[in-house]
């Protein structure tokens, strides 16, 4: 069973950045001890129209952005879930949609001057967790929510050196 899947939207398809989504997501649920067949997260690969397009619709901000989340629950919802093990024995639950613009991955990359699946590998990571239900829009949560990015990052030897 799958715990991700993988829409190619107007972007090439490529079998190493499957292959890094997978390795990635796994590593996301390990670390935060939630079992991967329980849920399920759908990964749109696409260009910055589309996602400008997404934005402004669900957000009602009007320009490209380099990753969207749509979760399916509220933290506490999730915590709960974790916390008792009462995760569904029927199939999987939608954890929720994360969107990343390919074009802006490769703009980072180089703008940091790390490689492009370190670039990629950090947006699916921010993307778990707003869908575990992590935001950074007051310094306290974007430092926790930074610390659990990194702690990922790390644990995959995926790091801002990476080029």
């Amino acid at each position: 069973m799958n715990i991700a899947e993988v829409i190619w939207e107007k972007v090439e398809k490529k079998e190493e950045w499957k292959n890094l989504i997978e390795k990635v997501l796994h590593k996301c649920f390990e670390v935060e001890c939630m079992n991967p067949t329980s849920f399920y997260i759908c990964i749109t690969l696409t260009t910055p129209d589309n996602i400008q397009k997404l934005n402004k619709q669900y957000r009602n901000i009007d320009k490209p952005t380099d990753v969207l989340s749509f979760p399916m629950f509220e933290k506490q919802e999730l915590d709960e879930i974790v916390e008792n093990n009462s995760f569904t024995n029927i199939g999987q639950d939608i954890l929720g949609d994360i969107i990343i613009s390919i074009a802006r991955v490769e703009e980072q990359a180089k703008e940091y001057g790390h490689s492009f699946e370190r670039e990629l590998a950090y947006m699916l990571v921010h993307g778990f967790y707003h869908l575990r239900g992590y935001d950074h829009m007051q310094e306290e949560e974007k430092i926790q929510m930074r610390k659990k990015e990194e702690n990922v990052l790390s644990k995959l030897n995926i790091t801002r050196e990476d080029v």
